[in-house]
């Protein structure tokens, strides 16, 4: 796979030094082409007639433009081909090397309160987001952190893994589609203001007169010009023009309102054209991208067109930054004739926008999950069942590089039931239960997991690995832990009753109440498992205490002893991180601490 990404880069290579080379040699051209058109113009204008030099010119403006645009032309397809080699560059890194820190890492939506984003490494470097995100815009990675982030339903998760499935036959579909996001300038913030002002009531369209006048100025403008020129002094010849100055100083404050919340935007759009106009030349098959892909035509235009109007008004809009545009209002108004046409074209297009964002964003996430199974073609697509037990088979930690990555099997019913892992230092307690918990948030997000085979009922994964000190809180780490297991038995209290597809909340402990002496913690960590039980919750506890073990004899079945061992021979350690049944019987703590040159035998 790594191979074919870097043969894909060195063609786009060699296309786009293809294009540059054509590019240049039309450049010559272009200014041969101009130098004797100018020298061809003033011969007709000088030895033919100066009707035959007019029309020379119009002729060489119309014709010099539209070669202009097709030599821009090959300049944008060299710039395309560019970032479809460093797209396949990086995918290239990405499997290989095991390196995605070449994509966006989400670090922005990672939230303290999330019940599991911190412990699962959801998002910031190194993270499941980076590792999955190939998503341009900040539309299309804040939908992928919402689905990362709360599970989906059961409907909704078989089909994005539809969708998933025809996307990732579509390599070449998708690095289109995603190297012309890599042009996107977008900001979150941009958008939002752009979406405000979609719910503003227009200030100009609804009055006939401003329409009246948008239509008379120009052609007044023209008429004052001759009067003022013909008949009256230039300080008289001002006045002809005070009706425009009344007119833009009555509506200045709503033009600054309205080019505030759209001008950032304009550029955002042009790019997003371009990614929804890829979405309107491909014809889909599974239903949820048939339904969004529906959405662009639901007006019977196409929506890139009238976005790239949208962004084509306000760029004219933006002409107010020029130092001309005080003249340019004052002959025709200028910035009012194009929020004019920004209210004509928000009143036809007001309910469509923000569709067409959400399912170019969509489309945005699902590339993502589906360049994901075309890189893992070996990944289990989850099945979400009514049965209450998740069963996995070879379920392995997706971050981890696939030539060091272990996989368990696992089987654990979910109507009350709790694994204990016990295990020595090193051993992988912490990463079998990121393990699991990633693969579930996989699995709600309508993502494939990392495993051979997985099923599952609907669940929601709660965690309590890395609590911290919260120093603005003046909150110990320790009681940073309490009120986090206070928060997980509530939500295990109040999913205790529900059944599939009701959302059920599943628990990873690391080490619990390790803030605290051992006695305390011992007790502690009795009394919580034992209520756990009782409250019916269901998850996997990680643990150095082996006297925990001895709850499985009196659980009834409730609990279920596991272990990862760690072989010591020769003075070394070997770590298989496997999962058997039992308790662990394996330590290494002193071993660790003299070969880190702690002497444990001196007083």
């Amino acid at each position: 796979m790594g191979q074919s990404y870097t043969q894909r880069a060195q063609a786009f290579k060699e296309a786009a030094e293809a294009l540059r080379q054509r590019y240049n040699r039309f450049s010559l051209i272009r200014l041969l082409i101009f130098l004797l058109s100018i020298a061809a113009i003033v011969l007709l204008w000088s030895s033919v007639h100066f009707l035959a030099g007019i029309a020379g010119v119009v002729v060489f403006l119309f014709g010099f433009y539209r070669f202009v645009r097709w030599h821009q032309g090959i300049k944008e397809e060299e710039q395309h081909q560019s970032r479809l080699a460093q797209l396949n560059e990086w995918e290239a890194a990405a499997y290989d090397k095991h390196d995605f820190s070449n994509y966006a890492d989400g670090a922005a939506f990672l939230k303290a309160d999330h019940p599991n984003a911190i412990d699962l490494d959801l998002f910031g470097p190194f993270s499941l987001f980076q590792y999955l995100n190939r998503a341009t815009t900040a539309l299309g990675q804040q939908q992928l952190a919402d689905w990362l982030s709360k599970p989906a339903a059961p409907k909704e998760i078989q089909a994005r893994q539809d969708a998933t499935k025809e996307l990732a036959d579509m390599l070449d579909w998708r690095q289109h589609f995603q190297a012309y996001g890599l042009e996107a300038e977008d900001d979150p913030a941009q958008i939002e203001l752009l979406k405000r002002w979609l719910t503003e009531p227009p200030f100009l369209t609804d009055k006939k007169w401003v329409v009246v006048a948008l239509y008379a100025l120009p052609l007044w403008s023209v008429l004052a010009a001759v009067i003022w020129a013909l008949y009256l002094p230039w300080y008289l010849g001002l006045l002809l023009y005070l009706p425009a100055l009344l007119i833009l100083r009555q509506f200045a404050e709503q033009v600054n309102t309205t080019h505030l919340k759209t001008a950032h935007a304009e550029k955002a759009l042009s790019h997003y054209a371009k990614l929804i106009q890829q979405i309107e030349g491909q014809a889909f098959e599974s239903p949820l991208l048939r339904e969004l892909h529906g959405r662009f035509d639901e007006t019977g235009k196409e929506a890139s067109v009238m976005i790239q109007r949208l962004s084509y008004i306000i760029r004219q809009l933006n002409v107010r930054y020029n130092a001309f545009a005080f003249i340019f209002n004052i002959l025709g108004l200028w910035e009012l004739q194009y929020v004019y046409r920004l209210e004509k074209w928000k009143t036809g297009m007001q309910d469509r926008l923000p569709a067409w964002f959400e399912a170019m964003a969509a489309f945005e996430a699902l590339s993502s999950y589906a360049n994901c199974y075309h890189n893992n073609p070996d990944w289990a697509m989850p099945t979400i069942t009514r049965r209450m037990q998740v069963e996995a088979v070879e379920v392995g930690h997706p971050l981890l590089p696939r030539g060091k990555r272990v996989c368990n099997d696992i089987q654990l019913p979910t109507d009350g039931h709790i694994k204990l892992v016990t295990g020595s230092n090193m051993a992988g307690k912490s990463t079998f239960l990121r393990t699991v918990g990633i693969n579930i948030v996989l699995a709600m997000a309508g993502a494939p997991a990392c495993a051979k085979q997985l099923e599952l009922p609907p669940l929601q994964v709660y965690t309590s690995m890395r609590t911290q000190d919260a120093l603005q809180e003046s909150t110990s780490s320790f009681y940073a832990e309490l009120k986090r297991l206070k928060f997980i038995i509530e939500a295990v209290e109040a999913t205790a009753d529900h059944q599939p597809p009701q959302l059920q909340a599943f628990f990873l402990l690391d080490e619990i109440l390790k803030g605290t002496n051992s006695n305390d913690r011992h007790t502690g960590s009795k009394a919580l498992i034992r209520q756990l039980i009782r409250s019916r919750g269901s998850g996997i506890i990680a643990t150095h205490d082996l006297e925990l073990g001895e709850l499985e004899a009196e659980a009834k079945g409730r609990i279920e002893n596991l272990c990862i061992e760690v072989e010591i021979k020769d003075g070394k350690l070997y770590f298989d991180y496997k999962l058997r049944k039992g308790v662990s019987e394996s330590f290494n703590a002193t071993l660790l601490m003299q070969q880190m040159g702690i002497k444990i035998g001196e007083v």
